[in-house]
């Protein structure tokens, strides 16, 4: 039987499970692990994940150096359990530093990043960034369901509302698809957490591929890579409060498709680009 849920609540263990990993990554006390919970067909989260390398990544760095970009590559489907992360700095400028990082399971890597830190400096450039599209509110817009056994199950931490586009295999004809999202947990410590790198890397990545809805019928699909470039400064907001997205299908062909998507704050401040192919198998 398939079940549909809107807005489903979340234990209080789930509801900061996120931010518990985090903290545990940054303290390096334990042996890292992907938790359960976080799944996405074969594979967890590609956000989670992302965010898990990211926190080591980011410990071989100086307080005031940003990230700049991030380039993920998906090598193989992550699963529950321990992971070993390796981490090597390639090169530390005096404003930019480049770090490699390796996602590891059983000996082979799942997962592999290329980031670039850089320190804020003076420059006689200022371009302003592209204001967020209008968009209906979060309560004018249609909560993105979650139904057992369809839908991933790493969604349930998340709280969508469609304010562009289709929902996903609907045999749309629109190339774009977004709206809002936030961390689904009311009470946990996320929703009060004042916003980081590695919530907003889950938050830019929780929406569905924007090819589904133009699939007439359920059919997987998977990331190949992923590159984001992160605007500053960041916004003074917490972790729990709406993001908005937008999500364009720029081109697809021979089962693959290249994502270009925006994310903003709910203030409307501009707060990275992304771009993906991905894999499309229907």
């Amino acid at each position: 039987m398939t079940t549909i849920h809107l807005a489903e609540p979340m234990q209080q263990e789930t509801a900061s499970q996120f931010q518990q990993l985090l903290t545990q990554l940054r303290s390096g006390d334990n042996p890292p692990k992907i938790p359960a919970g976080w799944q996405q067909g074969r594979a967890t989260f590609g956000g989670l994940v992302a965010a898990m390398l990211y926190e080591r990544m980011a410990t071989q760095l100086d307080s005031d150096a940003d990230l700049r970009s991030l380039t993920v590559s998906f090598v193989a489907p992550a699963s529950p359990g321990k992971v070993d992360i390796h981490t090597d700095v390639l090169r530390r400028g005096r404003s930019v530093t480049q770090v490699e990082g390796r996602l590891c399971q059983e000996g082979k890597v799942v997962l592999a990043a290329l980031a670039s830190f850089g320190k804020p400096r003076e420059s006689s450039i200022s371009i302003a960034s592209p204001p967020a599209p209008p968009m209906p509110a979060p309560e004018e817009s249609q909560a993105l369901p979650y139904i057992e056994g369809l839908v991933p199950e790493f969604t349930r931490h998340f709280d969508y509302r469609i304010a562009l586009g289709d929902l996903p295999y609907s045999n749309s004809d629109s190339t774009s698809f977004g709206g809002w999202v936030r961390f689904r947990e009311p009470s946990g410590q996320t929703a009060s957490e004042p916003v980081g790198v590695s919530h907003l890397l889950a938050l830019i990545d929780a929406w569905p591929p924007a090819v589904l809805p133009m699939l007439k019928e359920l059919a997987p699909a998977s990331s190949l890579t992923w590159t984001l470039e992160f605007v500053g400064p960041r916004p003074r907001e917490t972790a729990g409060t709406w993001w908005q997205y937008l999500a364009e299908v720029k081109q697809a062909a021979d089962g693959y498709s290249v994502i270009q998507a925006r994310l903003w704050s709910a203030g409307g401040q501009l707060v990275a680009f992304t771009r993906q192919t991905v894999a499309v198998f229907g």
